[in-house]
């Protein structure tokens, strides 16, 4: 039945009304299937502008709706200057929107993030973007019944239909593959090498902690030159990469994360992270009073299960070759014993991007299968 109610957008002012931003998710969606409430915490720290390395190339406001005096929705309007300049000089975005399945609300959030990007002289609005590409991006439209994991956004099967209805329109599908690392098939990546005749110049290892700035640097170096021809791809800036290092040291274990290198060169790496949000699940999205106790002895007893493989890369120079096939499935099979060795039993790889052929090739070769798919919105702003 339609809400009587007034319904209202206003700007996030203060304290108050950005602990209502940050909590809205938590109140519309506990309970579903799927969904696991973020930690507040940590939203507080990368939403916040004083302390998130992501503004210091970019801009944003954030709105709430409001139904009466009750928080029905929320969404981003961000301007990142990276963006503007290597992508799109009149391209806005929108992100974190979350809001009831009800027309009404998601028009007036789209309305205020479009009205604020127009403002600033921006033709295009596309997201959802939960800063930035190097974030959370892109809308759930498949997998709803699976955990979100470790920073991958979830959202309601009701969303992708209702941003839909105000014009906008599906440019870029980000798949997510899901496999088990006990069942999948080892890959005898030396005998593919061996046709490469550089075998002797090719060594594998894993993470050395004792030098853990030196290796992130190693990692994000190969992550941004082997995506740079990407879709939308932004590199780390500085403070961004030293915010990530900081950020996932916790759970970064060596033998999690694999360089190959040619020559003494590294030329390929993969890293997986185990899943925080089977840790964080039953939290509620709070770490107090007893949540810190729970969350340390899952992560550092009980073990967990569930892990994510949010970044690999291979070197540009190696691209579309046997040798870079065979640095791939190196790394992957490396990484494939250790996470059996651990006993994870379930592995997502995400996100590969819906037209990347060669990566969607290689998931599939180990073992894995899509399970989930996001999808980022475009709009003219006319």
């Amino acid at each position: 039945m339609p809400n009587a109610d007034p319904l209202r957008v206003v700007p996030v002012e203060g304290r108050r009304a950005m602990a209502a931003f940050i909590d809205l998710p938590r109140r519309l969606y506990r309970g579903r299937q799927g969904f696991v409430p973020p930690l507040a915490l940590e939203r507080r720290m990368s939403l916040d502008p004083k302390k998130a390395a992501f503004f210091e190339h970019a801009t944003a406001q954030y709105f709430l709706a409001y139904r009466g005096d009750r928080p029905v929705g929320r969404i981003s309007a961000q301007i990142d200057r990276l963006h503007l300049e290597a992508h799109d000089p009149e391209g806005g975005q929108f992100g974190l929107i979350e809001a009831t399945d009800d027309p009404a609300v998601f028009a007036a959030l789209l309305d205020a993030a479009e009205g604020w990007l127009r403002e600033r002289g921006m033709r295009r609005a596309s997201g959802p973007f939960s800063l930035s590409i190097n974030e959370e991006c892109g809308l759930l439209v498949d997998g709803f019944d699976e955990k979100a994991m470790l920073l991958q956004g979830w959202s309601p099967p009701y969303a992708a239909a209702r941003i839909e209805e105000r014009g906008y329109a599906g440019v870029k599908d980000l798949i997510g593959y899901i496999y088990d690392p006990a069942s999948a098939p080892p890959i005898d990546a030396r005998r593919l090498l061996e046709r490469t005749g550089a075998s002797d110049r090719v060594t594998v290892r894993k993470a050395d902690l004792k030098s853990y700035a030196d290796e992130i640097r190693i990692l994000v170096g190969l992550f941004n030159e082997a995506w740079a021809d990407n879709w939308g791809f932004l590199p780390f800036t500085e403070k961004e990469l030293k915010q990530l290092a900081d950020g996932l040291r916790p759970l970064v274990q060596d033998d999690l994360v694999w360089i190959a290198s040619m020559g003494g060169e590294p030329a390929c790496m993969v890293v997986a992270l185990p899943d925080l949000n089977e840790a964080i699940a039953d939290l509620d999205g709070r770490l107090l009073p007893i949540g810190w106790a729970k969350l340390l002895w899952r992560l550092k007893v009980k073990g967990l299960r569930q892990a994510r493989v949010p970044l690999m890369g291979l070197a540009r120079r190696h691209h579309r070759t046997v040798l870079g096939s065979a640095l791939l499935i190196l790394v992957l099979e490396s990484l494939r014993q250790a996470l059996q060795k651990r006993g994870y039993t379930s592995v997502e790889l995400s996100w590969i991007l819906e037209d990347n052929g060669a990566m969607n090739t290689l998931a599939r070769s180990i073992g894995a299968r899509p399970y989930k798919t996001w999808r980022l919105f475009q709009k003219e702003l006319a």
